[in-house]
């Protein structure tokens, strides 16, 4: 009697389900990493320790269970980043502050005498460095021009500048006396070219154009009363300002709960 050939026995065709749960578990567990080291707190830390522990505590025929620390172990290590991401934060703001005050000082050096009679201030506030200089300085009376002198100041400025990375703002004041002429409508066009052509010559002299912005305010940011002709001529100004870095604030230290 012939013989019955043998019938080939089907291939299990889900047999990648188990290579594809595997991957998904390491996916969900890379995430849940870099989510929680993407901004270092008590809080985000205890979630990627939950996180973890609950992805690598199920079972597999494929690898042991994950070690798990015991909880008084995990709170020590969780503060030791936290301090020590704390202890950067703070030296990366000493460090920037630093910098910002060497600024007020190149610059208060550059433009002594212009400060010692009062066309001229330098100071340190939340956003930067300021640096006001009153617009006799730079222009003529109704114009945006600047003149070679004047170029010769902002050309020291400029110089300053150009090593740094800070964003910087130059905004145009006027007082509240109105302009109409064919080039300048308004004291808003006045201001807003006058700013401009700060802006020009910083680019000319080697400032890299991404970190300028140039600001026309008019007359809407006084500094002194538009009712006395000393006080109109302190609002007619251009204001240079290097903003400062904004600093990660520092974790919290807190216990986990």
């Amino acid at each position: 009697m012939a013989r019955r050939p043998r019938r080939s026995e089907p291939d299990n065709l889900d047999r990648w389900l188990i290579s594809y749960a595997d991957f998904i578990t390491l996916l969900f567990a890379f995430f849940v990493v870099m989510y929680a080291i993407s901004s270092v707190n008590e809080g985000k830390y205890k979630e990627f320790s939950f996180a973890v522990n609950t992805a690598f505590k199920t079972p597999s025929t494929n690898r042991p269970e994950a070690v798990i620390l015991p909880v008084n172990e995990q709170e020590a290590l969780l503060k030791s980043l936290v301090d020590r991401r704390n202890a950067r934060m703070a030296e990366q703001l000493r460090k920037q502050n630093e910098q910002m005050q060497n600024m007020v000082n190149n610059l208060t050096q550059v433009m002594s005498g212009l400060v010692k009679n009062g066309q001229v201030s330098v100071s340190q506030s939340n956003r930067g460095v300021v640096l006001d200089i009153n617009a006799s300085v730079l222009f003529e009376p109704g114009e945006a021009a600047l003149p070679s002198s004047a170029a010769h100041t902002l050309a020291s400025v400029a110089q300053i500048l150009i090593p740094g990375e800070q964003a910087i703002e130059v905004e145009g004041h006027t007082d509240d006396v109105p302009i109409y002429t064919p080039q300048f409508p308004s004291n808003w066009e006045l201001s807003a070219v006058r700013a401009s052509s700060v802006v020009r010559l910083f680019i000319e002299q080697g400032v890299a154009a991404e970190r300028l912005t140039a600001v026309g305010k008019a007359s809407y940011l006084p500094i002194a009363s538009n009712d006395t002709a000393e006080g109109r001529s302190r609002n007619r100004r251009v204001t240079v300002t290097i903003l400062a870095p904004v600093p990660e604030l520092p974790a919290a230290t807190a216990p986990l709960p």
